[in-house]
């Protein structure tokens, strides 16, 4: 009698501990579920590592860059948005180095919040540069470089003309600076300028804008008293 009152039991207590290994092995395996769900990691990984759109240009890639990309990118027209005023631009095919690097930076936004930095009256308007911070940090994403002159199209720099001022730094070729650029005010031009800066465009809108920039009091280094911006640069049909 007592082995038939502890045989069901003996059973029961059996039939309890496999429930609770049961269990216990029902917690392992969604502890570890949970764990590799999370794991979401190289999916940032992958992003992180994209390219950037452009490249930085340097000195050893801004030729081939702008060679192709002047390809695809063929606009020539241009609005400058200032305090006086608008100035509209033909950039020139002939100079395809140097109109790629305008649209380039347009495109960019890179003249946005820049100034006419330089002014001299009845001569010359100089623009695409600033004191700001920031300019330095839109320059370093961009990249640093040089283009060579292209100064045998037969332009000028007659009132009007847009040119590209020479590098700080010395060179016997007049190697430009692909960020600035000045426009002729002097009635009857300055060809003396011919064969040492490249010009690769002209005013065809806002000659009077660029006149009343060009009459803004400066300082001795020429930097007008009032900051005049160029507010937006955009390209037009």
């Amino acid at each position: 009698m007592k082995f038939r009152l502890l045989f069901p039991i003996v059973i029961g207590i059996g039939l309890l501990l496999l429930n609770c290994e049961d269990k216990q092995t029902s917690k392992k395996s969604d502890t570890t579920v949970v764990k590799d769900s999370t794991i979401s990691k190289p999916e940032n990984k992958l992003k992180k590592t994209l390219k950037p759109e452009y490249p930085r240009l340097t000195d050893n890639n801004a030729m081939e860059f702008f060679l192709e990309y002047e390809k695809e990118n063929k606009e020539d027209k241009v609005r400058i948005t200032t305090d006086f005023g608008i100035i509209e631009i033909q950039l020139y095919d002939k100079t395809k180095f140097h109109r790629a690097n305008f649209v380039y930076l347009t495109k960019r936004n890179y003249f946005e919040g820049t100034q006419f930095y330089r002014v001299v009256k009845d001569f010359v308007i100089q623009g695409g540069s600033s004191d700001d911070y920031n300019l330095a940090k839109k320059r370093q994403k961009i990249g640093k470089y040089l283009l060579p002159p292209d100064t045998k199209r037969g332009y000028t720099h007659k009132r009007g003309a847009v040119s590209m001022p020479s590098s700080e730094i010395e060179s016997a070729y007049k190697l430009a600076s692909p960020f600035q650029f000045f426009i002729i005010q002097r009635k009857g031009g300055a060809q003396y300028l011919d064969g040492d800066y490249t010009v690769f465009g002209e005013v065809t809108l806002g000659m009077d804008v660029v006149d009343k920039i060009a009459n803004v009091k400066t300082d001795d280094g020429d930097w007008p008293l009032q900051n005049v911006y160029i507010r937006k640069v955009e390209l037009i049909d």
